[in-house]
């Protein structure tokens, strides 16, 4: 599954948050089950700062988390256990290599557009 820009918009600004000390991020085990919480999201100051309810903020953090995150480990793990760990520092090059490439394709875009609105 890939990140939209409102997902990297909420990344940016919970990392904000987090070293801001407003929020926190813990791990809890409940009927034997590990997942991630976030601490600290209430009031309105969160609701504010993320431009959504706390449960948006909520539902948000769950499906990052708790769905993408923890299943792309998953997927590691089962592509690694057939194949061994032989292939990381490659999948991590690609990845990156596609990362930066987004950026610079974002960036360009970002000057277009800035362009076309000062030739009207």
């Amino acid at each position: 599954m890939k990140l939209t820009q409102k997902d990297k918009e909420f990344l940016d600004r919970l990392r904000q948050l987090i070293d801001e000390n407003g929020l926190s991020i813990e791990l809890k085990e409940e009927d034997g089950l590990k997942r991630f919480v976030l601490r600290r999201n209430y009031g309105s100051y969160i609701e504010q700062s993320f431009g959504m309810t706390r449960q948006g903020v909520r539902w948000r953090f769950q499906r990052l988390f708790n769905q993408i995150y923890v299943e792309a480990y998953e997927t590691i793990l089962w592509v690694e256990s057939a194949f061994g760990t032989e292939l990381r520092s490659m999948a991590i090059a690609i990845a990156r290599q596609r990362a930066e490439l987004r950026r610079k394709a974002l960036e360009e875009r970002g000057l277009c557009v800035a362009d076309q609105q000062t030739n009207t």
